[in-house]
């Protein structure tokens, strides 16, 4: 083999995958709907939007501040990607947690164009330094940028370009009263049921080129936790699954896979069972405490309280009582357990419940 052959066929391999790892990305990135029609579920939120949306276009102006709360996975990034395309502006994208300072801050605000939209995720952890200095911004597209140290420190004021900021947060109830106020409108995502989950699972299903019939869809929506993050995820777990074993997406691929991934019908995982077991079998059904469960499972706590026990509570498997985290009836006949039939185990060290 010549070295200009051998040349062609390094080249090939690595660039082949390189291609086709980028055609994969631009999949993937598709599922993400790009305009408020395309966008599943969220009936009112969506209607609200498109009335702010098509006012700000007839008015000539940037749309108000927004604040989307809500669970993660429920569409918060999509909608603030759709919000910059609908208005036809350009969107810069940041991180609450990434702001440790008013300086931070300071620099994204500085450099923004007219019209440009901020999306801020997670903006309930951003520094409090920060967050004061955004209410100014919000209102009156101003900053103040402090100059020298002690007696001899000057305020410069600094002008700002019209922007609209779309703020996500999961946790609306950490963010202070003042900054909430200075959004326009907020906007509350709720868990969707199944019927939606279906049509974002068909659109999905289009969108990677899977011929996945009504019944195998069905089941993935009854599985994702309302969650279309969760849903769109399962569903590439399908998708690999039917590649391997050179079968269609239908009910036995879906119901195979999702054993495989210890996902069980009603949607709950590994980590999901690990927590009910143990409040039913070494507790006897509670009430336990969340430091004592969480070393028990060998979980964080803060995994626990804001990972698994939402869709536990939501879905009546337990509930928080002034004692602890206690089980409910449904958690008892899904684990085919009958209540008191254990032994409880004694706890491995007294804690106050969160």
């Amino acid at each position: 083999m010549t070295d200009s052959v051998r040349g062609d066929a390094v080249t090939d391999s690595v660039v082949r995958p390189q291609v086709e790892s980028e055609t994969e990305l631009a999949v993937e990135g598709a599922l993400r709907p790009k305009r408020l029609s395309e966008f599943v579920g969220q009936t009112t939120v969506r209607a609200q939007l498109q009335v702010m949306l098509q006012a700000a276009r007839m008015q000539n102006r940037t749309p108000d501040h927004m604040l989307l709360a809500g669970p993660p996975g429920l569409g918060k990034t999509t909608l603030a990607m759709i919000v910059a395309e609908e208005a036809g502006r350009p969107l810069r994208m940041a991180s609450g947690p990434a702001i440790q300072h008013a300086g931070d801050l300071a620099a994204v605000l500085s450099s923004l164009v007219p019209g440009e939209v901020l999306f801020i995720d997670e903006i309930h952890r951003m520094a409090r330094s920060a967050e004061e200095m955004l209410y100014l911004a919000m209102e009156d597209f101003r900053i103040d940028i402090m100059v020298g140290k002690g007696a001899g420190a000057t305020s410069i004021p600094l002008d700002l370009s019209p922007f609209t900021l779309v703020a996500a947060t999961t946790r609306s109830g950490l963010l202070p009263g003042p900054l909430r106020d200075r959004f326009g409108q907020t906007f509350h995502l709720e868990f969707y049921d199944s019927a939606e989950l279906e049509q974002v699972l068909m659109r999905a299903a289009g969108l990677l080129g899977l011929d996945a019939d009504r019944a195998a869809v069905a089941e993935l929506a009854g599985r994702s936790r309302g969650t279309p993050r969760i849903a769109n995820r399962l569903l590439r777990r399908v998708r690999d699954w039917s590649t391997v074993h050179g079968t269609r997406v239908d009910e036995a691929a879906v119901r195979a896979t999702l054993q495989l991934y210890d996902v069980d019908p009603l949607g709950l995982d590994r980590l999901d069972r690990a927590v009910l077991t143990t409040i039913l079998t070494r507790f006897g059904g509670g009430p336990v405490g969340l430091g004592t469960l969480a070393a028990t499972v060998g979980e964080e706590p803060e995994t626990i309280e804001f990972v698994v026990e939402p869709f536990l509570v939501r879905n009546g498997f337990i509930a928080r009582t002034p004692k602890g985290r206690r089980a409910t009836p449904a958690a008892w006949r899904h684990a085919g357990l009958e209540p008191g039939g254990t032994a409880v185990a004694p706890p491995l060290f007294d804690d106050e419940v969160s």
